[in-house]
């Protein structure tokens, strides 16, 4: 595993020891130091990054970076953060934001709409709350001609249910996701299991 490779990708809101940050520049010196980078591994072994740098002779921690490179993960978790997303995007008939919405989302929109992989059934103050972010987001992005509001609650919403499934059935890969961005970014998760298994396996599946 090349662990400078690793490391250099965590989010520096991670890199800290005892609850204080570490100076970025001496971060920078330990990520060019043999030595630095195996202190850094422990700090988050202990931490956020348990499942993933623990020490274990059979893991191999480079592995799930392979797999699931920062784009191929971004691409996952916003597919899923749109399905997380399915009954506002459901809900909305108005034809200008339709428009908007399936020239933003490209085929991902039909997986928020179909209903065999998710049925939406949310509690009544959950689904109140989503819509009002989605009406928010869409707003936004409606007023600028520009998606990145819509994108941003997606790929919020998306790390978010991707970690709370993987840290059941993958939790180095929940680590992975978590190290990428930055702390307390964690939003409540609402999708079941198999929609979310569902997505990750058709990404899986594209990568393999």
């Amino acid at each position: 595993m090349s662990l400078r490779a690793l490391l250099s990708e965590v989010d520096p809101g991670w890199l800290e020891h005892a609850g204080t940050p570490l100076d970025p520049a001496l971060a920078a010196r330990a990520g060019n130091s043999a030595l630095g980078r195996r202190l850094i591994g422990a700090w988050l072994a202990e931490g956020p990054a348990s499942s993933l740098l623990a020490p274990d002779p059979v893991r191999d921690p480079g592995a799930i970076r392979r797999r699931w490179a920062r784009p191929r993960l971004d691409a996952l978790c916003r597919d899923i953060g749109i399905l997380a997303h399915a009954p506002p995007i459901r809900a909305e008939v108005r034809r200008e934001p339709v428009r908007r919405l399936r020239a933003a989302l490209g085929n991902s929109y039909m997986l928020a709409l179909d209903r065999s992989v998710w049925d939406g059934a949310l509690p009544p103050d959950r689904q109140r709350a989503l819509i009002a972010d989605f009406d928010q987001a869409l707003a936004a992005a409606m007023a600028s001609d520009d998606a990145a509001p819509l994108f941003a609650i997606f790929d919020r919403q998306g790390r978010s249910e991707l970690r709370a499934w993987a840290r059941r059935r993958d939790p180095p890969l929940a680590d992975w996701c978590r190290l990428l961005h930055p702390p307390d970014d964690d939003l409540p998760a609402h999708l079941p299991e198999k929609p979310v298994l569902r997505v990750y396996t058709h990404h899986e599946s594209r990568a393999a």
